[in-house]
């Protein structure tokens, strides 16, 4: 069984009750669960100070043992504040040496992004302890596409896409919209050409989502690759006001402005039912009729 080391760089868990719930289900599925001591800590609306959820960061690279999974607990903000005093350059030689399979999503796209953009280390996106494994009930489908993704080094996921057809490859990056946003112009952003951008976000209303997606159109990220992929939009719902402006009204407007191809469904982001997805592996997107293929390859997996 593996070791899930906890980290807890953002927000105070405020469903202290969930946290507990994930550890538990997952020492009695075998594994171990170390570094618990952070799901309680507090600083105002953060987990802890900073310089003690900067710790849980520039530890990671004295992380002795394998197969050690690192998670943290939950998102919320916070991994902005780090970003500046993080050791980049020993978390990259530990990763280059024997790498930790770093697991999460939201605030810490941030980090992912800033280990992606300054040393090509691939982390996966994907479930956290508390609003994933502490929920009410774990999702089967977002655990078994968790572990297919640590646990494979050639990972196919499958799903009833829309947009055009296509079929084409590249590196596969992206995350949370909002935080992507935050590091335009930032040492954390990742100049990836010719790549796949994978984007979900959550209560962000749809015509807040398409000036995320203009401000990148506008930054000259989104026409540099060969596709864009969009997860889930929980909490977009259009209003009264809206007049039939939603989030499949903002799709269209898209495509419109773009010459690659825009695929939507895929289950990515803030849903009880999420794929887990490794941060700058090679990828190969074909999408034929309503059938979508992504087949990635080159991530760092479990040894068992």
């Amino acid at each position: 069984m593996s070791s899930f080391h906890l980290i807890a760089p953002s927000g105070y868990c405020i469903n202290q009750t969930a946290a507990q719930c994930g550890v538990t289900r997952l020492t009695k599925s075998g594994h171990q669960v170390a570094n618990q001591q952070v799901i309680t800590r507090r600083d105002q609306r953060f987990a802890g100070t900073e310089s003690e959820r900067l710790a849980d960061i520039n530890g990671l690279a004295q992380l002795m043992g394998k197969n050690q999974i690192v998670m943290p607990v939950r998102g919320g903000y916070g991994a902005s504040r780090l970003l500046e005093d993080i050791d980049w350059s020993a978390l990259i030689a530990r990763q280059q040496r024997d790498p930790l399979l770093i697991c999460g999503h939201s605030d810490f796209t941030a980090i992912q992004f800033g280990l992606l953009a300054k040393g090509n280390v691939i982390t996966f996106s994907g479930p956290m302890l508390a609003g994933n494994f502490g929920a009410d009930t774990l999702n089967s489908f977002t655990e078994e596409h968790f572990w297919r993704a640590l646990r494979n080094p050639t990972l196919c996921i499958e799903w009833e896409g829309d947009g055009p057809d296509c079929a084409t490859e590249g590196t596969l990056w992206g995350g949370n919209l909002a935080m992507i946003n935050s590091l335009i112009g930032t040492p954390w952003m990742p100049e990836i050409q010719g790549g796949i951008l994978v984007l979900e976000d959550i209560n962000e209303h749809p015509f807040r989502v398409e000036r995320m997606l203009l401000q990148l159109l506008y930054a000259g990220i989104l026409p540099r690759q060969r596709a864009i992929v969009l997860g889930s939009f929980s909490g977009a719902q259009p209003n009264d006001y809206d007049a039939g402006y939603d989030l499949a009204a903002m799709y269209d407007y898209l495509r419109s402005r773009l010459s690659i191809p825009v695929i939507t469904g895929l289950d990515f982001g803030h849903e009880q039912r999420t794929v887990t997805l490794p941060l700058g592996a090679k990828a190969q997107l074909t999408h034929h009729s309503t059938r979508s293929t992504l087949t990635l390859c080159g991530h760092p997996v479990l040894n068992e």
